[in-house]
């Protein structure tokens, strides 16, 4: 069915703020009743692009600060295309131009950035120096600043009629990259006027955010005074669906054009000729299993390199996981350049047995650890299971606990912990994995949640301060890589992929680093 929307289209609703808790069926209900209330379904791929068409997409992940843009809320205002920051990045680990369309570097702390001419923000203001100084400004300035611009010392200024300097208190050779963060944002200076910037009509992507309820829909309407172009969709509802067996039931019954993040019995339906379009990449996220070094019985090498020959990475993508998964060699997987393509080390059981002998656990004394998990992403009880049925076949008995994560971080900063299982994007915020690798496996790292330390490895990663060359930065990468591998630094388990399915959508295509997903040039189609 073709979905038109008129010209001018009534004024939507503004936000309802606040969350209130409900039972898991009125969850459903409310679900089941938004997708209905999105329009009648439609038809498969291909066709000509409707004019002025709406989508509607089954998401992943929902904003659960309100929006607001110094959290990991600020990855779904980017990938509905309603803010965009002074450089993007492409999946290479290069940065490119944005609302700045150049940058030079001026001295070792500061850089210029000249803005694109002629942009204006969503409520009709102008994108001027001033205006992207009061944003930077506001996001360094929070109680906790987003980790791509934290502890940097960041301070903006205005310069001259058309640009700015942003200059840090040490050197920093990614600056530009930095800044391409879903939370370094450029709003309009009118966002700033309560307590919390407000992202509605704000923005300067292609769509605008014009309302919301809560957590569970947002609605964007086209903005024409784009600076990249009239873009091609006139409106866009997003309904954030937590099951995805849920938003492959929508997708399957017309209720929506797109859905993130099926899982793989789903995705066999949706295979070629079935009338539907799937695109898999894999992400740049590994599912590690943690081994806490500061205390026994990890701080012995052999029980680590037991529990990693223990375990058949293979085996637990492709079974465990049915598929959905890559096999994890390293840190590192084939979603980044510097990733290692090599297959994961075959499981050596017996040489795990004689190694856990070697430190005193036999047949007669068993090994008996803490396996720690949660259930946010479903992959990870999955995972746990079936973990702990390769390490009792190795003589390690691990004790299963799934609860909340936020529960069980300061246990785990604290070292008070055996093994956790952990999903962990190492490019969360920029395509350069410096900042992963110094936060978790540094000796005075903040997320070093393997309690760690070498300071050969120090010394390799603080090279970062002064590489500025992305070749030259994605060797050290590699480097730090087999370090960890060869140290046993946790395990590396699987590496995720994420997968979105479209039916009657053209222009699309798959981000893996889930930042961009509405463009310019997307489109629904005549079914």
């Amino acid at each position: 069915m073709i979905r038109s929307l008129p010209a001018s289209p009534e004024r939507l609703t503004m936000p309802r703020h606040g969350r209130h808790r409900r039972s898991a069926l009125v969850t459903v209900i409310v679900v089941v009743a938004l997708l209905a209330a999105c329009g009648p379904g439609g038809g498969g791929e291909g066709g000509a692009p409707v004019p002025d068409g709406e989508l509607r997409i089954a998401a992943q992940f929902a904003p659960r600060a309100g929006y607001a843009v110094d959290t990991d809320d600020a990855f779904v205002l980017t990938q509905l295309g309603a803010t965009e920051a002074l450089t993007a990045a492409a999946a290479d680990g290069q940065v490119r131009a944005a609302l700045a369309e150049s940058w030079t570097q001026l001295d070792p702390l500061t850089w210029r950035f000249v803005l694109r001419p002629g942009v204006t923000f969503h409520d009709g203001s102008p994108v001027t120096p001033a205006a992207v100084a009061t944003a930077l400004r506001y996001v360094v300035g929070v109680a906790a600043p987003p980790r791509a611009l934290r502890g940097l010392g960041l301070v903006v200024a205005e310069d001259g009629a058309d640009a700015v300097r942003v200059s840090t208190a040490q050197p920093d050779p990614i600056l530009p990259l930095r800044l391409s963060s879903p939370n370094a944002v450029i709003l309009a200076p009118s966002a700033y006027g309560g307590a919390t910037p407000s992202v509605f009509g704000t923005g300067t992507g292609p769509m605008r955010l014009v309302s919301a309820e809560g957590a569970q829909r947002a609605v964007l309407e086209r903005f024409d005074a784009y600076w990249g172009g009239r873009p091609a969709l006139a409106r866009v509802t997003a309904t954030f669906v937590s099951d995805p067996a849920a938003r492959a039931l929508a997708l399957r019954a017309g209720d929506v054009d797109i859905a993130q993040g099926l899982p793989e019995s789903s995705l066999l339906e949706f295979s070629a000729g079935s009338g539907f379009d799937e695109q898999t990449a894999p992400a740049p996220r590994t599912v590690s299993l943690l081994l806490n070094q500061s205390a026994a019985p990890f701080a012995d090498p052999r029980i680590r390199q037991a529990v990693a020959r223990s375990l058949d990475r293979r085996a637990l993508a492709e079974q465990a996981l049915a598929g959905s998964a890559l096999p994890a060699s390293e840190l590192f997987g084939p979603a980044v350049a510097w990733g290692a393509t090599d297959p994961p080390p075959a499981p050596d059981v017996e040489g795990a047995r004689a190694l856990l002998a070697q430190a005193g656990h036999g047949p007669d004394n068993p090994l008996r650890v803490r396996l720690w998990t949660y259930p946010v992403r479903a992959e990870l009880p999955t995972l746990a299971t079936a973990v702990q049925a390769m390490l009792r076949d190795a003589g390690v008995e691990a004790e299963i606990r799934v609860g909340d994560y936020g529960t069980q971080e300061p246990e785990l900063i604290a070292g008070r912990y055996d093994m956790f299982l952990l999903s962990r994007s190492y490019l969360t915020d920029v395509p350069d994995a410096g900042a992963t690798l110094r936060s978790d496996y540094t000796c005075d790292g903040s997320y070093n949640l393997n309690h760690y330390c070498s300071p050969a490895y120090d010394a390799l990663i603080a090279t970062l301060d002064t590489t500025t060359d992305t070749a030259a930065r994605q060797e050290v990468f590699r480097a730090a890589a087999r370090m960890l591998t060869e140290d046993v630094v946790g395990v590396p388990l699987v590496h995720s992929q994420e997968n979105v399915v479209t039916s009657g959508v053209a222009g699309f295509v798959l981000d893996p680093f889930a930042k961009r997903l509405v463009t310019p040039q997307l489109a629904v189609t005549a079914g």
